[in-house]
């Protein structure tokens, strides 16, 4: 019997990329079947191009200009041709600090995925573990979701739940978030996989 395809991802990030690396060593490690077929930044000096260099997947910065918050119009358009180009099955989302809008969303129906530092729908948009302290919540997590065209609304694929302790801060609340995101990412990724492979896309 053949093989399966393997599924190639395509990375979107704007900072660090920690979790490109998750997904990087994954598939290094032999516990995700896909491969990344390439990395694009909105950020043209992103530590995530960097990781992508070590790596050695081809990567790139575009400029969005005009627009500051959203991925529109004419750049829209040359990363949907750049991730078509190298054959891009799903589009990860990798701390990708920007709002995709429908363009994207129609290339790669049901195909584009998000990370978000909590348990959604609480405390969707920026910095969410703050969120989560001012709330003086007792659990946090993070979320592995379908992008739709709201703001962290998708559906939900994969979450993980972390404690939220009396002595944290911001910062080691999201260093904890951020080892389940290294682990919630890859298994949510199987499970779009495992659903093309079968012929039934997420919905």
């Amino acid at each position: 019997m053949n093989a399966p395809p393997v599924i190639t991802l395509g990375i979107l990030g704007s900072g660090g990329g920690s979790n490109y690396q998750a997904l990087a060593e994954a598939i290094a490690g032999g516990s995700l079947a896909a491969r990344i077929g390439w990395v694009i930044s909105d950020v043209p000096d992103a530590f995530i191009l960097e990781r992508a260099a070590s790596w050695g997947h081809s990567a790139c910065a575009v400029d969005m200009a005009p627009f500051k918050t959203k991925m529109d119009g004419p750049a829209e358009e040359r990363v949907i041709h750049m991730l078509r180009e190298h054959r891009v099955d799903v589009v990860c989302l990798a701390g990708f600090m920007r709002m995709v809008k429908p363009g994207l969303l129609a290339a790669f129906p049901g195909r584009v995925i998000n990370i978000h530092p909590s348990l959604l729908p609480a405390f969707p948009g920026l910095r969410a573990w703050e969120q989560a302290l001012r709330h003086g919540v007792k659990v946090s997590g993070c979320t592995v979701h379908l992008v739709d065209e709201g703001m962290d609304t998708g559906p939900i694929l994969v979450q993980r739940a972390v404690p939220v302790l009396p002595d944290d801060t911001p910062e080691s609340l999201h260093a904890r978030i951020q080892e389940q995101e290294r682990i919630a990412y890859p298994e949510a990724i199987r499970l779009v996989i495992a659903r093309l492979a079968g012929n039934h896309p997420p919905s």
